[in-house]
């Protein structure tokens, strides 16, 4: 049996996520996109995951080139984060104006987010639409002091600490 499209939809709005960019380089050409399908994978070795649409141009440099970087958005980056999500059509080139730099794999990073991880990828699983993306995370850097950007049903959210209750 299988869910409605609508209902999944619906029902994945619940869940709040974290806004990454990840971004790649092939033979010098730049790609990047809005990604909330991330996550950790295991400490040692330091393993991560994402999944790219395969109709994106970014899951297409990331299979030929086999590096991507994980730029982790923070508090007040929404913009870049709907920058790199196509949102604005007018937009043909995501990384103009945009601060970067490089680490280990070459693939560019957004200068000011809240942690960066730069990835080589050892593993791929092909779904129907989506491509999952096992990488070995190559450099890590974090900022503490900088919140992350949070998206929950369709929007962006501030973090609110909450104390714990004695139940």
């Amino acid at each position: 049996m299988t869910v409605d499209s609508a209902i999944l939809r619906a029902t994945m709005r619940q869940w709040a996520t974290g806004v990454t960019i990840v971004t790649t380089v092939w033979e010098g050409e730049y790609a990047g996109m809005t990604v909330s399908s991330f996550t950790s994978v295991s400490l040692e070795p330091a393993t991560v995951l994402v999944c790219l649409n395969k109709e994106s141009y970014s899951h297409e440099l990331v299979q030929k080139s086999g590096v991507f970087a994980i730029s982790m958005l923070g508090t007040g980056q929404d913009a870049i984060s709907n920058r790199f999500a196509g949102f604005d059509p007018t937009v043909t080139d995501r990384f103009e104006g945009m601060k970067l730099f490089t680490a280990a794999t070459g693939s560019p990073m957004l200068a000011d987010a809240a942690a960066y991880l730069d990835c080589e990828v050892r593993s791929t699983q092909d779904t129907s639409t989506h491509v999952i993306y096992i990488a070995e995370v190559v450099y890590a850097q974090v900022d503490p002091d900088r919140a992350p950007l949070v998206y929950y049903n369709r929007n962006y959210h501030l973090l609110t600490a909450v104390e714990p209750t004695n139940s």
